[in-house]
């Protein structure tokens, strides 16, 4: 797993970058939580989705915010860590530039910055959302979605209260052409215990395996 600097837009960024190897494989960026309560792309979440995204076929890339680890650069607030996921996204596209398929996958505070890549970066062809941080951010800028995507959220969040998240998946699911797996982990908080956090990435799996043999199966048609 070999560690990566890349330039950002306030200083260089630390990453952890898996190459698929395969021609046109798909590409999956994993964002970690908050930076100002401990997030980093150590998390538990966050490395357990990048290893399945990894498993998967996927050349794949998690990355700490400016600020966290050695990337440079301090907490911005939100905005800036929305450009440092896009100057993350320039990369893999750089090393990756036959990719048959761009993902996002995002934690807490990562879900938050990925779902606002979406609506940047038009080419995104599906998303993971863990514990969207609904009740904290206006998600309001996802009109329209620009594509289907998986969102779970625990239902015993005692950070982000569940009914806050199923009001936004209505929202989206009201949009021609969005279809949001909605999925609730029963007994599951803000934070996912190990055994929790396997269900997480099993739950990821499942989805984008499901959106993948679709594809495959309509390329195979044509």
């Amino acid at each position: 797993m070999p560690e990566v600097m890349f330039a950002g837009p306030d200083g260089r960024l630390e990453g952890r970058y898996h190459h698929a190897g395969k021609p046109g494989a798909p590409v999956a960026l994993v964002l970690h939580p908050h930076p100002l309560h401990g997030g980093t792309m150590n998390n538990r979440v966050t490395h357990a989705l990048f290893e399945r995204y990894k498993a998967m076929g996927f050349s794949t890339l998690r990355f700490n915010f400016r600020g966290v680890g050695r990337s440079q650069g301090r907490y911005d607030g939100g905005i800036g860590e929305i450009s440092d996921a896009a100057s993350a996204l320039d990369f893999l596209q750089a090393v990756n530039p036959g990719a048959s398929m761009l993902w996002v996958a995002g934690y807490s505070f990562g879900a938050y910055v990925g779902m606002q890549l979406l609506m940047r970066r038009p080419e995104m062809g599906g998303f993971v959302s863990i514990s969207a941080p609904a009740s904290h951010y206006d998600f309001g800028f996802l009109a329209p979605c620009p594509c289907s995507g998986l969102i779970l959220h625990g239902a015993d969040d005692e950070l982000v209260p569940e009914p806050s998240v199923k009001k936004l998946v209505d929202k989206l699911n009201t949009q021609k052409g969005v279809k949001i797996d909605y999925r609730v982990m029963a007994g599951a908080g803000h934070v996912y215990t190990p055994e929790q956090t396997v269900q997480v990435a099993n739950a990821a799996e499942d989805h984008v395996m499901s959106i993948l043999n679709r594809s495959r199966m309509a390329l195979a048609a044509d």
